[in-house]
């Protein structure tokens, strides 16, 4: 008891000396991981879960979906802190370090199209590391909360657990992974984990047949799993639209934005190994277009009869997949609404799925921290003649 209220008082002391950033003090209690992910990645025959580097925790022998044990962590949530100068000097200032600043001064266009040139690889499946390189970055900003303004792709708080040991976070170390040599290249100039991350979403979309995504740097990295967010921020793919709103409307988004963001299913698939679910959405899981829509509206969609949980098939080929989540957009009005335009007209989908990604890649970051930069609007490997 000593202990916790000697905790409390330097708590208190540092709150009277320091300004805080973007996190809030967060405390965790038992944390039970999703079964399943909104987005989801495509499988790697040979699992990058099992090479691990400074983006990668460790791995853990429960892990392994779709059975969790649940986690839980005791003791007092730590804040980040911004010092003032009195503090340069002090213990303080050893205990709650200032997390890391991005460079806003790097060359982006450069470091786009080296994750650019990372896409493809004919032993990743489907050939493509662009869907989970969105999953990624969809991963680590949905689990904004604007009520408490703590989550969001600032901190990139996946490296540490237990938010990566998150059942909604299965398979993304390939991601982190992939990724890890341009961080280090970078690192020392300034680039951050959640910059990269979230770039490598833009540069995936993009690089897939998508609209261009405004994006900008600013993001900072956080140096400990203290602003780790509780599990069940994501969305459960067997759940309905009551939920999906529950977990969008939580982040700011509107109907509108909900059915804009999920066309994003147009790309990937799911595997029984991480989410539990299993198969593409779309005959073109490496092609950014509104043809989920079309498929959605178009085909006729039955319960699949496997052993797994609750999902549908197509009834004419029984390749493609949906989950509830997706059903949802069928079977509520609003949600129907904007999916018979998005299928109807594929400018507007990329129109409107442009605003909502980019915004979602800026959720829980504070708007200082971009400055006076606009959003860089990067081309493309083919706009380069590369």
């Amino acid at each position: 008891m000593s202990s916790l209220r000697s905790s409390s008082l330097i708590l208190r002391s540092i709150s009277q000396r320091a300004t805080p950033i973007s996190y809030k003090i967060l405390t965790h209690n038992a944390l039970l991981p999703s079964r399943s992910s909104y987005t989801t990645t495509a499988n790697h025959n040979n699992s990058n879960d099992q090479n691990h580097n400074s983006s990668s925790p460790p791995p853990k022998s429960s892990s392994k979906l779709p059975v969790f044990a649940a986690l839980g962590i005791g003791g007092i949530g730590l804040a980040y802190y911004v010092l003032t100068a009195d503090d340069s000097k002090s213990e303080i200032q050893e205990r709650y370090k200032t997390p890391k600043s991005p460079n806003q001064n790097l060359d982006y266009q450069s470091i786009y199209n080296e994750i650019s040139n990372l896409l493809d690889d004919s032993n990743y499946d489907d050939g493509s590391f662009g869907p989970v390189f969105i999953r990624l970055a969809w991963h680590s900003s949905g689990t904004y909360d604007k009520e408490s303004n703590t989550g969001g792709s600032n901190g990139a708080t996946m490296r540490f657990a237990p938010e990566s040991d998150h059942g909604a976070n299965a398979g993304l170390a390939a991601a982190r992974d992939r990724l890890e040599s341009i961080y280090k290249k970078y690192e020392s100039k300034g680039l951050t984990y959640s910059d990269l991350w979230t770039l490598a979403g833009v540069a995936a979309v993009q690089e897939l047949g998508g609209p261009k995504v405004p994006w900008r740097p600013g993001r900072q990295d956080g140096v400990g799993p203290e602003n780790c967010t509780p599990d069940g921020r994501l969305p459960d793919g067997d759940k309905d639209q009551d939920h999906i709103r529950k977990i969008f409307y939580r982040m700011g988004f509107n109907d509108q934005e909900i059915v804009a963001l999920s066309g994003a299913h147009a790309l990937g698939r799911c595997h029984p190994d991480r989410s539990g679910f299993s198969g593409p959405w779309t005959f073109s899981p490496t092609s950014f277009s509104n043809e989920y829509y079309k498929l959605l509206l178009n085909e006729k969609w039955q319960p699949k009869k496997w052993s797994g949980p609750p999902q549908y098939e197509d009834k004419k080929s029984k390749s493609l997949m949906m989950l509830t989540t997706d059903m949802s957009l069928l079977m509520d009005k609003s949600f129907r609404n904007w999916t018979k335009k998005y299928a109807a007209d594929e400018s507007l989908f990329f129109q409107d799925f442009s605003k909502a990604f980019s915004k979602l890649l800026e959720l829980g970051v504070p708007l200082e921290n971009f400055g006076s930069q606009a959003p860089l609007t990067l081309k493309t490997l083919d706009d380069q003649g590369l």
